[in-house]
């Protein structure tokens, strides 16, 4: 198992430095996603070198926090809810999916408490879907000093998801501009901000993020397998344990 996902790890790096070192200079850094993954699966990532592991839920992140390689930095990349705020603030890295005012305050409030700047990304809604959280693109530079405003955050970039397109010339514009408004910000240079991450680009489009200047990309099943054998291999191990 662990050779299995060092092979796949290995991989992937050469894809992303295939497709991004030319035009950009680097490949992105791959962040694990390991949603329903259990911690002793995502443990042995760990040793393919990946320091970054990206998580989609409060509450998993607690229950597997424990049991964690030390090594990981564990970035919380759901849809925050704000009474959940104070339960991670302490506990993860950084929050890449900061996409409303009241979610800043609360950020901003807790992190203070803590005695900390939380890291955040500014994730932006590229394809203005209504059923996607994200700022709008029209909004993103007057949000963006909002929350560099507030003591506790520390805006270090952008993140995106993208529309579930399959044609890749449909979806590669939305990368585009992700990585134009990107360097927009960065140019900016908002006081407080330090804008150098670019989180886009995910099992099934990580090498169009690359090619269009993604600093990160989050890889789940394309690392892990497919997401619902994972979950079934929870629950058989929590029956076993029952």
């Amino acid at each position: 198992m662990q050779q299995e996902l060092t092979v796949r790890v290995e991989h992937i790096r050469r894809q992303l430095e295939e497709a991004a070192m030319e035009r950009w200079g680097s490949a992105p850094q791959i962040i694990a996603v390991s949603k329903t993954v259990l911690a002793p699966r995502v443990n042995e990532v760990a040793q393919a070198g990946i320091t970054r592991l990206g998580e989609n839920r409060v509450q998993e992140i607690l229950e597997k926090l424990p049991y964690l390689d030390a090594s990981f930095q564990i970035d919380l990349i759901g849809r925050l809810q704000l009474n959940k705020v104070k339960y991670i603030i302490d506990k993860v890295a950084m929050i890449q999916s900061l996409d409303r005012e009241p979610l800043a305050q609360e950020i901003d409030r807790r992190a203070q408490q803590h005695g900390l700047r939380m890291p955040v990304l500014i994730q932006v809604n590229i394809g203005n879907e209504p059923q996607k959280g994200g700022v709008a693109v029209d909004e993103l530079f007057s949000f963006a000093r909002l929350a560099a405003s507030l003591p506790g955050l520390h805006v270090r970039g952008l993140m995106a998801i993208m529309p579930d397109l399959r044609d890749d010339a449909a979806l590669r514009p939305y990368f585009a501009r992700m990585r134009q408004l990107f360097d927009a910000l960065r140019e900016e240079a908002i006081p407080g901000t330090q804008v150098e991450e670019l989180s886009m680009g995910m099992s099934g489009d990580y090498l169009l993020a690359a090619q269009e200047g993604a600093t990160h990309v989050r890889i789940g099943s394309a690392i892990f397998g497919r997401r619902d054998a994972a979950a079934q291999e929870q629950k058989n191990l929590k029956g076993e344990n029952a």
